[in-house]
């Protein structure tokens, strides 16, 4: 069976103008098997969020192939990545990024909308969401009614929404708090044995302990990638 995601030779670099060009992934080979929760450390630099965004069909390489569940993204154009994104890849940021103006439920039911799902269909699937994650008595409020953990669960609601092949997290709890932060890795955790595929980044040790697999990178190459001891 094919990898989730397969990558060969992946490089991205980045035009300096008179300082030439930088070379932010210098090739990178990596498989990815359905069901793995990986965590991607890295100093600030090192080419960690690149590949992120690489992955996350954010940005297009420079050369090299990807192909995401046999599709290869690498020859897609700025539309076709856009369906791909919404279809197979949910997003969890530090940032959240939810709308200020539009409550719980409705950020959770923007996917729904790029996917042209029926209004009383997406408003059923964003609320089974949000159910199961707990967060149904604050579907009606605004981000700016909630806690940090509470938007970081919306934001998550909002990337399981389409039932992605693959949820991408990138520093998702860096702007909690301690306690907060391990209810967001827990939650993260507890998706992964139910069978979603992860991938994190993040610059954090005991952040990235959650994950099954930790690869680190360094000036745009891989420089490890283990399996995580567990007790």
């Amino acid at each position: 069976m094919a990898a989730l995601i397969e990558v060969s030779n992946l490089k991205k670099d980045y035009p300096m103008g008179s300082a030439g060009v930088f070379n932010a992934l210098k090739g990178i080979d990596l498989k990815v098997e359905k069901g793995e929760f990986v965590a991607i450390m890295g100093a600030s630099g090192s080419g960690k969020s690149t590949l992120l965004h690489l992955l996350g069909c954010l940005d297009t390489p420079t050369s090299g192939s990807y192909l995401l569940e046999g599709t290869p993204v690498h020859t897609l154009s700025s539309d076709q990545l856009a369906e791909l994104r919404n279809k197979k890849i949910g997003f969890i940021f530090q940032s959240f990024y939810l709308l200020p103006r539009a409550n719980a439920l409705e950020n959770v039911e923007l996917p729904l909308i790029y996917a042209k799902i029926p209004p009383s269909e997406r408003r059923r699937k964003a609320m089974d969401v949000i159910s199961f994650l707990q967060l149904e008595n604050h579907a009606h409020h605004l981000p700016n009614q909630l806690s940090g953990g509470q938007r970081q669960q919306i934001a998550i609601a909002r990337a399981l929404v389409n039932k992605p092949s693959l949820i991408m997290a990138d520093e998702p709890t860096g702007n909690l708090d301690s306690l907060t932060s391990q209810r967001i890795m827990e939650l993260l955790k507890k998706l992964n044995e139910m069978g979603n595929t992860l991938i994190l980044v993040t610059h954090e040790a005991d952040i990235a302990a959650y994950a099954k697999r930790l690869i680190k990178i360094k000036d745009g190459r891989i420089i490890s990638d283990e399996l995580m001891k567990k007790n």
